[in-house]
């Protein structure tokens, strides 16, 4: 498998053990502070290369030390980043997310220079001979770019899929449009299909998203699991377990959704049917779940299938 990551990166600064703001200037002491490479396109990035992916990274960060953290952490993991291209007058998309005692994870976020890139900035022959292409943010290119790109990859014989970053509404499902006819691979949460499609059943919503043009459209749920959805008839609709965390194994869910990706399109390019390739997904959520970051701990595709087998 290998893969062309393309879109979003982010670098995510960790915080835990946060009880309150403090008040005024006062600090407080906490229990941890950790960065990690993440986003639609990074994090998912990080954590095929941990699967046994060959990977490459391609999008937009600054020309400042963010920046140079993120390089070193993907390639750490040995994710091909010489597609990222440095923007000298935008900051490296960054984000802080204090986690509460009760799992909570609001979160500051610069945009930063994921919204300064567009096709211009990406080198397509690099992407010679990938297998896959997997986009993470359309909604920053707009979907006739993205549809553009993503069409242009199957020409190439690769497989695509999308994951959006924002918040569903109609509106941004308009906007991204374009882009669901070239995707084979749909791979949003349960919120973002709700608010796309204004369907309050699921299944319902992610059938429609079908409809709109996606090849298959693979659904996390949260503790929930994941519901996979490949055509527009009742008996088209498959869940998926969760893998229980037990007591104590749960550090942060930041990531799993990335990781989840991750992990399913892992499984389809190993030849699985969609539905054991989300069991694939949940168990690498699961892995991620258990530590500060996607590349925190040290699961491997053995480890993730060690953990299907068993259940």
């Amino acid at each position: 498998m290998k893969v062309a990551c393309v879109g979003v990166h982010v670098l995510d600064t960790h915080v835990i053990g946060i009880e309150s703001i403090p008040e005024g200037s006062d600090g407080q002491l906490v229990e941890t502070i950790r960065l990690s490479a993440a986003g639609t396109a990074g994090g998912t990035a990080l954590v095929l290369a941990r699967l046994g992916a060959e990977v490459a990274s391609y999008g937009a960060v600054g020309s400042d030390p963010l920046g140079d953290v993120l390089f070193a952490l993907l390639g750490r993991e040995g994710v091909d980043v010489s597609g990222l291209v440095r923007k000298d007058d935008q900051q490296t998309s960054a984000s802080v997310i204090p986690v509460r005692a009760n799992g909570d994870r609001p979160a500051w976020h610069c945009i930063g220079a994921n919204g300064a890139f567009t096709l211009d900035d990406l080198d397509r022959s690099a992407l010679a001979g990938s297998t896959h292409l997997h986009l993470g943010g359309p909604e920053f290119l707009g979907g006739p770019a993205a549809g553009e790109l993503l069409a242009w990859a199957r020409e190439q014989g690769m497989t695509t899929s999308v994951d959006v970053l924002a918040p569903g509404d109609p509106d941004l499902l308009a906007w991204i449009a374009d882009a669901l006819p070239h995707t084979d691979f749909l791979l949003p949460n349960d919120e973002q299909v709700r608010g796309f499609t204004g369907e309050s059943d699921l299944a319902a919503g992610a059938r429609a998203l079908v409809a709109a043009g996606a090849g298959c459209v693979a659904v996390t749920q949260g503790a929930k699991g994941a519901l996979v959805v490949t055509g527009t008839e009742l008996d088209d609709v498959v869940e998926v377990a969760a893998y229980p965390l037990g007591d104590g194994e749960l550090v942060d869910t930041t990531g799993c959704g990335d990781a989840f990706s991750a992990g399913f399109l892992r499984g389809h390019a190993l030849g699985l049917a969609p539905a054991d390739a989300a069991r694939l997904g949940c168990a690498t959520a699961h892995q991620v779940a258990r530590g500060l970051g996607t590349d925190a701990g040290d699961y491997s595709l053995s480890s993730v299938q060690a953990l299907v087998a068993g259940s």
